[in-house]
């Protein structure tokens, strides 16, 4: 297994999948296998930050002390042109079908993928 490349978790201003080199699968979360087929070491890729808005949902009461600052916010699922699909923050404003660009923001103490619309 190679050394993985930093991503939004480590502190990296990205966000980073996997592509199968057998089958062609792409997965974001990390795993040491190929969820469809099972071939070993996925590589790691760079998203490129233009996704697709697939649900959104405006978060009002606060799940943790941490983020009761932060509410209300947008919580997004988005297709990335890359090829998976992610769970981030976004604009409020955003609804199904908009087209997106991730930036990174932080959140309760930690920097996290933030998706507005692409302009």
């Amino acid at each position: 297994m190679t050394d993985r490349i930093a991503d939004w978790t480590k502190g990296a201003e990205a966000i980073v999948y996997q592509s199968c080199a057998a089958c062609g699968n792409v997965q974001y979360f990390h795993r040491s296998f190929c969820a469809a087929c099972g071939a070993p070491d996925p590589a790691e890729k760079r998203a490129g930050g233009a996704a697709t808005v697939y649900a959104t949902s405006l978060v009002c009461r606060a799940a943790t002390p941490e983020t009761r600052a932060h509410v209300p916010y947008n919580i997004v699922l988005v297709d990335a042109a890359d090829g998976f699909r992610m769970m981030a923050h976004g604009a409020e404003d955003l609804a199904i079908g908009d087209e997106v660009t991730a930036s990174y923001r932080p959140f309760a103490g930690k920097l996290i993928p933030y998706f507005e619309k692409t302009k």
